[in-house]
């Protein structure tokens, strides 16, 4: 029996393929053309024609994170590649699945600086679980099949594959691949019977337990079994940013997100709780603040996949290493069923002492009334997508998040720019659904170019502008920390003087005008100044057959709070300037 012969480039599409893959977001390039035209006729996928390889690998990010699917992205070689680098190490930091699929420059040249060359592998090789540089056609078949697998196992993350032109071209042989055989990775799967029965017997004893959550129980489908247990037991359950969603914002048990942004109970209930029981997170230096006073009369429990995880950061008693959904699966079956008691009757009363709140009287438009209004007016089913700044932590605090994968944000690189191209990602993962991109001022024009794949695509994600005219986080630690030397965070135009060349803007202009810039992509420009706009707004783009940019111009010196400043404990947490 023979083998039909393939290049190295229907390899390449004969193993996303066999992947499942959907979606290709990509851009072309000349090292990348001999796998671009086998996906012209591969009609099976779609391919999403980028502006710029960042937003590539944050649409296939925002697929990721919004269906549990790998992302898959295409790019060439040189500045195609680097290009790719900010979305990978983002992926990389938050567990993202991903396979991005880059061109190189053809064997024999590597180098000799060759145009477009770039050492990609090694450029990636810390901002990807795993990287390839194939030397081979025959070995496509087995390399794509390991990426995936790599990808999505595990404590998932993105995978990056460098094919030389030549290898492309070049004919093979090979059979398709029968799956991925890896004799040095065997990611964790199960749960250790003897660690499970020591937390569910600290559990069981416990008078304050509480359940720190993080995005590994997305990742780990294991939302279901996380509210079981919380609710079985009582344990109430504070979440970080990563992890929202992953348990209803909605319960009464929900003290929501802890941490620098966190909530006054969620804070106090970790300085507070007798054993903390982290699950699916891994103590980021956003949560824990200052170490050596992090949970400082707790025993200390850590569920998670990988066990370099464990004892990282902060020192534990209690180690689970483990599948997220089998470990609280089977404590589940070991804890003892517990009615409400004085540790949740005084977390209740503060929740009623210290709500999330914020001037609702005031005449002037806040952005988290905006985001309150986003909140009713979707009648809280949206996806929602951020940005990273201010706005990122009032749609955390202001949206109630009651599924999993319904909000999606750029966690442990905090990159800018993320959120629009990663909310068309889900949105083209989830034409059906409500998606709302929530961005500010500075991060929107980062990727601002990747609103006419949407519009392209039909796509109709909404992407709402809270603009300050400032970097709005980095003025806010400026206001604070640095004596209000607003240095490099002002973008408002207004003050600015004349020059020979260009008048003064008018005092009142911000520029850019982003509904001129929204028309011109093709997309509904809405600008929205008082408070009594923004409903009205809303509805329009939530009715509207056409991706919606509503820019909203909002208080400038606005304040995210709580607020534990850098280095402190989370005891000591600011929740005004008053």
């Amino acid at each position: 029996m023979t083998t039909k012969t393939r290049t190295g480039a229907d390899c390449v599409i004969e193993g996303l393929r066999q992947a499942g893959a959907e979606i290709i977001y990509g851009l072309p390039g000349g090292a990348v053309l001999d796998i671009f035209s086998k996906l012209y006729h591969a009609d099976d996928m779609k391919l999403v024609l980028v502006r710029h390889e960042q937003g590539a690998t944050h649409m296939a990010d925002g697929y990721a994170r919004a269906t549990g699917k790998v992302g898959v992205c295409l790019v060439t070689s040189g500045p195609g590649a680097t290009n790719a680098v900010t979305g990978l190490a983002t992926a990389c930091m938050d567990g993202i699945p991903m396979v991005c699929i880059s061109g190189q420059v053809p064997s024999h040249m590597i180098g000799n600086d060759a145009f477009q060359e770039a050492d990609t592998t090694g450029i990636t090789r810390a901002v990807t679980k795993h990287n390839y540089l194939v030397n081979s056609a025959a070995d496509l078949p087995r390399i794509m099949a390991e990426a995936f697998h790599i990808a999505s196992t595990g404590k998932p993350g993105p995978v990056l594959i460098d094919i030389p032109k030549d290898i492309q071209r070049a004919e093979t042989t090979a059979p398709a691949s029968a799956g991925a055989d890896l004799s040095g990775y065997r990611p964790v799967s199960g749960c250790n019977p003897e660690q499970v029965k020591q937390l569910a017997d600290a559990i069981n004893a416990a008078e304050r337990p509480l359940l720190y959550t993080g995005g590994g129980i997305l990742a780990g489908n294991a939302a279901s079994e996380l509210t079981a247990l919380a609710r079985k037991a009582n344990i109430p359950v504070t979440t970080t940013l990563m992890g929202l969603g992953g348990f209803p914002e909605t319960d009464p048990l929900a003290l929501r997100m802890l941490g620098m942004h966190g909530t006054v109970t969620a804070n106090r209930a970790v300085g507070e709780c007798d054993l903390l029981i982290s699950a699916g997170a891994r103590f980021d230096d956003r949560v824990t603040g200052k170490i050596s006073e992090f949970a400082p009369r707790a025993k200390k429990a850590h569920i998670d996949i990988d066990p370099s995880s464990i004892d990282k950061s902060v020192p534990v008693e209690i180690p689970v290493v483990g599948n997220v959904k089998d470990v609280l699966a089977a404590l589940i079956d070991q804890v003892e069923a517990r009615e409400p008691t004085a540790w949740n009757e005084h977390l209740d009363e503060l929740q009623a002492q210290f709500p999330l709140a914020y001037d609702e009287s005031t005449d002037e438009l806040l952005p988290q009334y905006v985001i309150d209004m986003v909140y009713k007016v979707s009648g809280g089913d949206a996806l929602i997508v951020t940005d990273v700044g201010q706005h990122q932590m009032w749609a955390a605090h202001f949206f109630k998040y009651t599924e999993p994968r319904s909000f999606v944000t750029s966690g442990g690189l905090g990159t800018m720019g993320f959120g629009l191209p990663a909310g068309i990602g889900v949105q083209s993962a989830f034409p059906d659904r409500n998606v709302v991109v929530l961005s500010g001022d500075g991060s929107i024009q980062m990727c601002l170019q990747e609103l006419v794949v949407a519009v392209e695509h039909g796509w109709n994600v909404n992407t709402v502008i809270l603009n300050n005219g400032h970097l709005g986080m980095v003025r806010q630690w400026q206001e604070m920390f640095y004596s209000k030397e607003y240095a490099g965070s002002v973008l408002k135009q207004e003050d600015r003087p004349a020059n020979e060349k260009m008048p003064a803007p008018a005092s009142d202009k911000f520029l850019p005008d982003f509904v001129k810039l929204a028309e011109a992509y093709g997309a509904v420009g809405v600008r929205v100044t008082k408070k009594e706009e923004v409903v009205p707004a809303l509805e329009k783009a939530f009715s509207t057959n056409a991706p919606v940019v509503i820019e909203c111009i909002v208080r400038e010196e606005e304040n995210v709070y709580p607020m534990v400043p850098p280095g402190a404990s989370l005891d000591e947490m600011i929740c005004s300037m008053a």
